[in-house]
């Protein structure tokens, strides 16, 4: 699709949301119920594209990309009806013949732009918020993760017409092509230095954007945690799909007397999770292409790796790998990872934590593993996150009763369940003044009595 192309399509949106065939709650649970039925009817063929991709499972697939957008399509669908309502409010004393009410309205023509990682769901959810909201919408796929792209085109295609949501494919042009143009929102998943350009170009148009970007998440194991169970959990959260996920722990950040005992029970939560040869484990996933794969291998210090550090360029396997001794000035820590590859490092004091992690760029997640409800509040109140668990990783965004997202470095604005329909809405606060009574004291000439009555109204 070339420059004129996508200028048309942006046109014929704006058109068609301007006919107001958007804005009716049964249209819109409609366009939902049509898009959960189609992902439903096609869930092999995504999962294969996704096997395709990733090297995802069947399971990890519906875990992580159908079942939560399914999960997402459910509960607007359950929701959007109450969330469309005007809410009334209260009204001044000098008002009181009036209605005050907020009333939730859509932005219009929005561009969803999403990433490679979790390129179904990371697609999908925010497509679900905003047709709940009533916009229209453009979605740009990631060029990297082409079987699941087609896919979620057929997908788009069978459900919708192209004037209420469509279909972008390909790379940098066609991205450069569609920041060029004048959406009303713009909702981007994917690295800070394109969200950076992304943002750039939004402000060129005055034009609101939601970043959903990602950062060096922490995960911090004081000698208080149950060390066994926070070993099973951290090595689920940060090998998940190869580590490949914005949330995932990207660092662990311990006290140095437990540093051993952690050091052995994630090692061996690795071989009970992904066997004696993950490169062999068929539902162990690959990284999404040979630049990353080298990527990530540039970030690897042989002399500290004390598990793991085999690949395969071939099927692009990296293996579960630990590196210990690590420090902040390592390679490693420059930058966030993003494969399966997890430092190492040691603290003394929680101070010393808080402080070394309020000195980096917010991250997107932290993750402490704890038995002291002291540290807890310590920590959750004087560190700078997105959202993050308490004895747990990643589970904290498979919910819809949460906003999901950062701040800072790792992003701007949230979605999920209301939060994503407030991210998509516009609130319109509207007074509804009644003709029945008209107070004289604001109309000219102001006399000083006039100063007095609005003082006692305002009272």
């Amino acid at each position: 699709m070339n420059a004129n192309d996508i200028k048309e399509l942006v046109l014929t949106q704006r058109r068609y949301f301007r006919t107001g065939a958007t804005l009716p709650v049964e249209a819109r649970l409609n366009a939902l119920q049509k898009l959960k039925a189609c992902i439903i009817k096609y869930e092999s063929e995504i999962h294969e594209a996704l096997k395709k991709d990733l090297g995802k499972s069947d399971f990890e697939s519906y875990m992580c990309e159908t079942g939560m957008t399914l999960s997402e399509l459910s509960y607007m669908i359950k929701h959007t009806f109450s969330f469309s309502k005007e809410k009334t409010v209260p009204t001044p004393l000098a008002q009181f013949h009036s209605r005050s009410y907020k009333k939730p309205s859509p932005y219009g023509v929005v561009l969803i732009m999403s990433p490679w990682n979790y390129p179904f769901m990371l697609t999908m959810e925010p497509l679900a918020d905003a047709i709940a909201a009533g916009n229209t919408a453009i979605v740009k796929p990631s060029a990297y993760s082409p079987h699941t792209s087609r896919m979620i085109e057929k997908i788009i295609e069978e459900c919708f017409s192209r004037e209420y949501v469509s279909v972008v494919t390909g790379g940098r042009a066609e991205n450069t092509c569609l920041l060029n143009q004048h959406f009303d929102y713009i909702f981007f998943t994917g690295s800070q230095s394109v969200g950076r350009e992304v943002m750039r170009k939004a402000s060129e148009h005055l034009t609101p954007v939601t970043l959903e970007l990602g950062g060096k998440s922490p995960c911090i194991v004081d000698k208080s945690a149950n060390i066994k169970l926070a070993a099973k959990r951290i090595v689920f959260g940060k090998y998940l799909n190869c580590g490949q996920t914005c949330v995932a722990p990207d660092y662990i950040y311990c006290d140095r007397t437990i540093k051993d005992k952690l050091a052995a029970a994630i090692k061996q939560q690795i071989k009970k999770q992904f066997g004696a040869h993950p490169l062999d484990n068929k539902n162990y996933g690959k990284i999404i292409n040979e630049k990353h794969f080298d990527r990530i291998l540039g970030l690897m210090d042989e002399s500290k790796i004390v598990c793991g550090g085999g690949f395969d360029r071939q099927t692009l396997r990296i293996e579960p790998t630990v590196m210990d001794r690590v420090t902040f000035s390592d390679a490693i820590m420059q930058e966030e990872i993003f494969g399966p590859v997890m430092p190492v490092l040691v603290y003394d004091t929680l101070d010393e934590v808080i402080a070394n992690i309020n000195s980096m760029p917010h991250p997107l997640a932290l993750y402490l593993f704890t038995s002291d409800k002291n540290a807890v509040k310590k920590v959750t109140s004087l560190c700078g996150f997105g959202g993050g668990c308490i004895n747990d990783t990643i589970i904290h965004l498979a919910t819809s009763e949460m906003g999901f997202g950062g701040f800072g470095a790792s992003g701007m604005g949230s979605y999920h369940g209301k939060t994503g329909f407030d991210t998509f809405s516009h609130y319109k606060s509207i007074v509804d003044k009644k003709t029945w009574l008209d107070l004289p004291m604001r109309y000219q000439p102001y006399r000083k009595i006039n100063n007095r009555l609005i003082h006692i109204f305002l009272k």
